[in-house]
């Protein structure tokens, strides 16, 4: 029931925010928000915030939130990642010996998140702690092929995670967008992508809409935030957000760009602010 109605709902998520309409996948990128920034409103409540907001997905949910997200007509356009995978941005991708875990849960989560209907399952590449990036970029292009059939069969796109390790995560391999475009190469399936954070390769690389409109067929979903602090993608912080989502849509990419920052305001006034800016 719920993949039937996943895709009944998502070609029909099409609406308006202040006036600006909110882009769906059919026609350029459409609103997602992440669940973990917002824990203090109950699940029903951010999924009511986001529906009035013409976003189209609240993510980072486990499957047991799906009908919740459905009875407001909402996807979940990144799911987590299974229970299996403890402490998975540290010990991720990059070990041998955490595909024998690993590689099973991610089967059954690919299942369940394929018949739900959603799009995208994360992932993580796992810290260093030692290892050459070039050791952990084969090992998780071992790993990752292994479940690559089954994404197939699902029609789900597993997405790495790039993150910071200068501020946020220490010692995470898969910090570099290079790091990660290489990676989608080497599994070599349009079932794996990058999830690029922006917050997290601003404070690492920098250049942000140079690296998105070069790599842009290597990226499968978009995370926000404000740099410095994690915030508010307003005037307090370094990037301007409404040129980055321009550069976004001018690609022609047709996923979700997710909100991903940590409101120090009233977080529902902050919320329709940044889906603002970010409406093009």
């Amino acid at each position: 029931g719920l993949a039937a109605s996943a895709a009944a709902l998502a070609p029909s998520i099409a609406t308006t925010v202040f006036g600006a309409p909110t882009r769906h996948p059919a026609d350029g990128f459409a609103h997602s928000v992440c669940r973990w920034c917002f824990n203090a409103m109950p699940l029903n409540d951010l999924c009511a915030l986001a529906k009035s907001l013409g976003m189209a997905s609240v993510e980072l949910l486990q499957p047991e939130d799906f009908p919740t997200l459905v009875r407001h007509g909402l996807v979940c356009a990144m799911v987590s990642q299974p229970p299996e995978a403890v402490d998975a941005l540290r010990k991720g991708w990059n070990r041998a010996a955490h595909h024998e875990y690993l590689v099973p849960a991610y089967e059954r989560r690919l299942a369940e998140v394929g018949r739900a209907g959603f799009p995208n399952l994360i992932c993580f590449a796992g810290n260093r702690e030692g290892m050459p990036d070039e050791e952990g970029l084969e090992h998780c292009a071992a790993g990752l092929r292994r479940i690559m059939p089954a994404a197939e069969r699902a029609g789900v796109t597993v997405c790495l995670e790039l993150f910071n390790s200068k501020v946020d995560h220490p010692d995470y391999m898969g910090d570099s967008t290079a790091w990660g475009v290489e990676l989608v190469r080497r599994v070599g399936s349009e079932r794996f992508k990058l999830l690029y954070d922006i917050y997290h390769m601003q404070i690492m690389e920098g250049d942000v809409i140079r690296t998105i409109r070069d790599h842009i067929g290597a990226i499968g979903h978009f995370h926000t935030a404000g740099v410095p602090g994690r915030h508010e993608i307003d005037e307090t912080q370094e990037l301007f957000y409404p040129a980055i989502a321009r550069a976004i849509k001018e690609t022609g990419f047709r996923g979700f760009v997710a909100q991903e920052f940590i409101p120090t305001g009233e977080p529902r006034a902050a919320l329709a602010d940044a889906v603002r800016r970010c409406t093009v």
